[in-house]
């Protein structure tokens, strides 16, 4: 997709704050409203901008156990990659999933309350997906870094 300058420059900003009025947006990019909001729907339509969305607080939301997982699965090909899919699709602990090279096959990352909650998670739900030969937890002790934003 071709983007000037203007179209990064809307970019950076919705990404700063998604509920930017387009009057704001177009005051801060130096374009007309109508022009501003033509080209913000043309970013939407492309599917680079993909959604907007509210970042919570994970602590005052009440989680504070993250936990990245790495599944290995004991058989491999498009079925069973396939229903391992769908069986994480239903999980709402596991914030992503991401099929990955070296050891494992895929990588999670979870949220719970707290780890007795991911205890009953692992017993109830992890350990009953489809196909998983073993998985390898690592807890979160603290985060330096978390960013959304992507530069374009």
């Amino acid at each position: 997709m071709n983007l000037d300058n203007k179209d990064i420059q809307l970019l950076d900003k919705l990404q700063d704050n998604g509920r930017i009025t387009n009057a704001e947006l177009a005051k801060h990019v130096g374009l007309s409203p109508s022009s501003t909001l033509e080209r913000v729907k043309k970013l939407e339509s492309s599917g680079l901008i993909d959604k907007y969305i509210t970042l919570l607080n994970p602590q005052l939301a009440g989680y504070r156990c993250f936990t990245y997982v790495e599944v290995k699965l004991a058989r491999h090909g498009e079925t069973p990659i396939k229903d391992f899919f769908k069986a994480v699709a239903n999980i709402t602990e596991i914030l992503e999933c991401h099929h990955i090279t070296g050891e494992a096959d895929f990588l999670l990352k979870i949220a719970t309350k707290d780890i007795p909650t991911y205890e009953e998670l692992i017993l109830h739900q992890l350990s009953a997906l489809p196909n998983v030969q073993n998985f390898k937890t690592s807890v979160v002790l603290s985060t330096f870094k978390q960013e959304t934003r992507l530069v374009i």
